[in-house]
């Protein structure tokens, strides 16, 4: 079989396929990374073991219906029995390491409080001071455009999911909820409280509220059901990872977890203190708080302690392409690669960074006034790759 390539390369790379790795009985796809950096298609297995393999740049990342596999450059990875169609996406893999972030300028000098990624966009909204109707969105993180929220509150939490941006705000029980983060439609939430963190995981948007027991679930971010928190905490901020909500509090070592969003339980925190934000990535839930005070969970039921670079006030933490990134007041933020051990970055300015956010190689962050900043990884190209079938017998 010839070289096919994926998409049409301009530069001229070596072909594979004549040349498949031992045992390999025939080619399912054969091509090179170029331009793009990334390859959808669907193959037809039959049953058995396939074959992938890379070769130049960094290596590729396979992804064969949601089970990602890494093919570092030069190597054959041989995947379990796969048979019938089968959704195939061929990335170059993002390097580079958080340390030192770029400046970038929102809209206008609003109180940026809460930033997510999703469908292509980042978006952003404001709070935390006087009402506004103050958003923003953006297709790579460096430069923003102002939107419009469907009302002035006090928004103080975005996330996204099933296909919604959604947000929610503080003393007031108004919602808001959008297909692209440019146009909002208003929604209503259960109850006109402190309305502090929503996040999205397994078919549920869910919210916290500050200084009650209020919680709130809806399974398409429009319609909203009340819950209740295990306790009257101080809750600010809510992540799902791992089949499990996770939500952690100010003031506090109250910690609780829920495997529906709707029915929680009581944790515990490794030290009471301003718990400020909570993620999840590579197996492990992890919060930042106020001082240098950190904690990381494989469950999060069972806290342990991790201790901060610097003593201040971590307010935002995101997981992406293998880095935990946490901002906090002043000139100074933070990377993991485990959420354990934390390494200082260098952030554009010495500011109150409110919120982190990962999407398409960027780690982007906002502030309390007009300053934006985000990190972007490169991407090595060109990058050949093969999807082989295994053998049909071993003798």
């Amino acid at each position: 079989m010839g070289q096919v390539n994926y998409p049409t390369p301009t530069v001229t790379s070596t072909s594979y396929s004549t040349i498949p790795p031992v045992n390999a009985s025939s080619v399912l796809l054969d091509g090179s990374l170029t331009v793009s950096d990334t390859y959808s298609t669907t193959i037809t297995g039959t049953g058995g073991a396939l074959y992938l393999y890379a070769n130049g740049g960094a290596g590729a990342l396979v992804t064969i219906s949601g089970l990602t596999y890494t093919v570092y450059s030069g190597t054959t990875v041989v995947t379990s029995g796969i048979s019938g169609s089968q959704s195939v996406t061929v990335t170059a893999p993002y390097l580079g390491i958080p340390a030192t972030f770029n400046a970038s300028t929102m809209p206008n000098s609003s109180t940026w409080i809460s930033v997510t990624y999703g469908n292509g966009y980042f978006v952003a909204v404001a709070g935390d001071g006087p009402n506004t109707t103050a958003g923003a969105y953006s297709t790579n993180g460096t430069t923003w455009t102002a939107s419009t929220l469907p009302n002035s509150s006090n928004w103080f939490s975005v996330t996204y999911g099933n296909g919604y941006f959604v947000a929610v705000a503080q003393s007031t029980s108004a919602g808001a909820y959008s297909t692209n983060g440019i146009t909002w439609t208003a929604s209503t939430m259960p109850s006109s409280t402190l309305w502090q963190s929503v996040t999205y995981g397994n078919g549920y948007f869910v919210a916290v509220t500050y200084n009650t027991t209020a919680g709130a679930y809806s399974t398409n971010g429009t319609t909203w059901t009340a819950s209740t928190l295990p306790s009257s905490s101080k809750w600010y901020a809510v992540t799902y990872g791992n089949g499990y909500f996770v939500a952690v509090a100010q003031g506090t070592s109250a910690g609780a977890y829920s495997t529906n969003g709707i029915t929680w339980t009581a944790s515990t925190m490794p030290s009471s203190t301003q718990w400020w934000a909570v993620t999840y990535g590579n197996g492990y839930f992890v919060a930042v708080a106020a001082s240098s005070a950190g904690a990381y969970s494989t469950n999060g039921i069972t806290w342990t302690a991790s201790t901060m670079p610097l003593g201040t006030d971590w307010s935002g933490v995101i997981y992406g392409n293998g880095y935990f990134v946490a901002v906090a007041a002043g000139i100074a933020g933070a990377y993991s690669t485990n959420g354990i051990t934390w390494t200082a970055s260098t952030m554009p300015s010495s500011t109150d960074w409110q919120s982190v956010t990962y999407g398409n190689g960027y780690f982007v962050a906002v502030a309390a006034n007009s300053a934006g900043t985000y990190y972007s990884f490169t991407q090595s190209l060109p990058v050949a790759f093969g999807i082989y079938n295994g053998p049909t017998s071993i003798h």
